[in-house]
């Protein structure tokens, strides 16, 4: 007996701007082709991935996205047929957090999809076609949809490039964005190159990551017990983030926390992943470490998985004042963890702006000099 497969949709996200895509095992988006054909009852494909390949052509050609709504699978496992249906097929209201701001991913029940059965060749063979559409279909929309929004080779060839050279995503993202000749000739966004990165950077550290890690950590805790440490791990059990301060930056906390400084510009260790110290100074004027991090993503989530990582290992005992660059992930996790704590922006990093600002400028040194001046010497 074959079994009925319903996927349900909360399979698949949103539509656009949120739909999932059917080809969703990292390959490429396909480009517009004015020729592709209409799909007809009786067209035949040689495989699943030719149907679905061909319907998204013909998609993008459009201006809709498609989605996998369900499938019939026989005993052996192979799939006896398949339904590939418009983005904004079915009726789902927006599950927005905020009232205020609401998502747009409202379905409108539109009928448009194919139907796919297994013939005698084991190819496809269309069974059922509706063309019409309950809603608009804009070609100019169409890249917008997340069954489109793939980053090709080339772009991340250049993201693990950049990311291994201490280089910020939005950084490269950037530059995609002028080399294309603005957004709109970018099929993705920053998004897609974040969640791509995240997964590069997990992948370095392979399977074995999280075990060989545990084993050593348990080790430094059992030659001193106020050894701290905390993993955090992803799917397959690989190793997303990491924080750990040994007995004597733990002690140090105690006398020299009154402000720390936090930064993930460093890029030294093996895995080129964003190194985090925390980082204070005693009274002799010298650095002192508070514990540190390696993570997988400097997103909002992440910081805040490693703040409150690191203030479970201080005792839940804040700050009074904490300093970093101009990050506005970071910015959100330090108000969420250490809502006492006053967080001020460093001054290097500030600094450090001034020729990208005003070096065009024909009173650059003046600005430069008469800011320094304000900074340095206010006091």
């Amino acid at each position: 007996m074959a079994s009925l497969v319903e996927l349900s949709d909360n399979e698949y996200d949103e539509v656009v701007l949120d739909d999932s895509p059917i080809n969703d095992e990292g390959g490429e988006a396909p480009e517009v082709d004015d020729g592709v054909e209409e799909p007809k009852v009786g067209m035949t494909f040689s495989s699943e991935e030719e149907v679905r390949s061909y319907y998204m052509k013909y998609a993008k050609q459009k201006g809709f996205g498609v989605r996998r709504r369900n499938s019939r699978q026989s005993e052996d496992g192979k799939v006896r047929w398949f339904t590939l249906v418009c983005a904004w097929q079915g009726i789902t209201k927006s599950r927005a957090s905020n009232v205020l701001r609401p998502r747009q991913t409202e379905r409108v029940g539109c009928k448009a999809r194919v139907n796919s059965v297994l013939n005698e060749d084991d190819g496809y063979t269309l069974s059922s076609v509706i063309l019409d559409h309950t809603h608009y279909c804009s070609l100019g929309k169409s890249r917008r949809f997340r069954c489109f929004k793939k980053v090709d080779g080339r772009v991340k060839k250049r993201l693990e490039i950049n990311d291994e050279a201490g280089i910020r995503t939005s950084k490269t993202f950037k530059s995609v964005v002028v080399e294309a000749g603005g957004y709109e000739n970018v099929p993705f966004g920053e998004k897609e190159c974040r969640n791509y990165i995240e997964k590069a950077r997990q992948l370095r550290l392979g399977v074995g990551g999280v075990e060989a890690l545990m084993n050593y950590f348990q080790d430094m805790q059992k030659k001193n017990a106020d050894f701290y440490y905390a993993i955090d791990v992803g799917a397959n059990m690989r190793l997303k983030n990491v924080f750990w301060a040994d007995a004597r930056s733990r002690a140090a906390y105690q006398s020299f926390g009154d402000v720390i400084t936090f930064d993930t510009t460093y890029l030294t260790n093996a895995y080129k992943m964003p190194f985090a110290p925390f980082v204070g100074v005693n009274h002799h004027g010298q650095s002192i470490l508070f514990g540190c991090g390696l993570i997988s993503n400097e997103d909002a989530q992440t910081f805040e998985w490693l703040f409150e990582s690191w203030l479970k290992c201080m005792n839940d005992q804040p700050p009074n004042a904490i300093i970093t660059d101009q990050d506005k992930a970071m910015q959100l996790a330090i108000a969420r963890v250490f809502p006492s704590s006053r967080h001020r922006f460093c001054l290097w990093h500030i600094m450090k702006k001034l020729p990208e600002k005003f070096g065009s400028h024909s009173q650059y040194n003046e600005i430069k000099s008469s800011l320094h001046k304000c900074v340095y010497d206010s006091l």
